[in-house]
């Protein structure tokens, strides 16, 4: 099977009491099972966040059958994943530098170990 990954940036609101909220939304097993299977059914078969103060650090590991249009517009019409997305904004910001109404930013690979 072929994988890639890809690499996202988004930021917290910087307020303690919202990012750790954020986090236990996050915690094992807290999220919302109909948001694990919309993500392993759209072809990402491992994705993992990070953080450093309110900045987050998203890695997804897809397989081939990950599209990101066709994800995108199933996630659109996904009421649970729409509901989701909204709760989940209460906590999060853009990059100063993303587009109109993009939340994670994909980042730009700069290295790679040889």
């Amino acid at each position: 099977m072929n994988t890639r990954r890809l690499c996202f940036s988004c930021d917290l609101r910087d307020n303690p009491k919202l990012i750790e909220e954020y986090k236990q939304y996050h915690a094992k097993g807290n999220a919302w099972p109909e948001i694990t299977k919309s993500i392993k059914d759209g072809g990402i078969i491992d994705l993992q966040i990070y953080l450093t103060g309110n900045r987050m650090f998203m890695i997804m590991d897809v397989d081939e059958t990950f599209d990101p249009i066709k994800k995108a517009k199933e996630d659109a019409h996904n009421p649970k994943v729409q509901e989701w997305e909204e709760l989940m904004w209460n906590y999060q910001q853009a990059l100063p530098w993303a587009k109109e109404g993009e939340k994670w930013v994909p980042m730009e690979q700069v290295f790679q170990l040889e």
